[in-house]
């Protein structure tokens, strides 16, 4: 029975080892394993740092985008405006143009008066004094 005792011994001390070594963990790691890690780990910092930089550059872009979306609102707002403003012009241009039509039909020249104007001396264009343009 001493061996039978013995061997049951052993047994539980081995099973307590396994178990013991099992919960607290291997502290040995082959330097294959370790350069692997801090390689892993260096590529790691590479990619955040990374993702720092598009992040940084996304946020830029988002707000030049929400910038560049404003000043085409507000020329498309001026534009609208704009062509509003010719329309409104076009139309008072023709409306003018008609008063003009119709006014030279009212006061049509008989023939007297014909022969009045024909003897009116013509006088020479004074020249206009040119203005310095006014760049915008």
């Amino acid at each position: 029975m001493s061996r039978a005792v013995m061997v049951r011994n052993l047994v539980a001390v081995t099973a307590i080892t396994l178990s013991a070594m099992s919960l607290s963990g291997c502290d040995y790691w082959p330097p294959a394993l370790q350069t692997q890690i801090e390689q892993l780990q260096s590529e790691l910092q590479a990619a955040t740092a990374e993702k720092t930089q598009l992040q940084s550059q996304l946020a830029s872009s988002m707000k030049m985008k929400d910038d560049l979306q404003v000043q085409v609102d507000d020329l498309s707002r001026a534009n609208r405006d704009k062509s509003i403003m010719i329309n409104n012009l076009q139309e008072s241009l023709a409306a003018a143009q008609q008063r003009l039509v119709k006014s030279s039909k009212v006061a049509t020249p008989k023939a007297g008066a014909t022969k009045t104007s024909a003897k009116v001396t013509h006088k020479a264009p004074a020249k206009k004094k040119t203005s310095a343009k006014v760049t915008r």
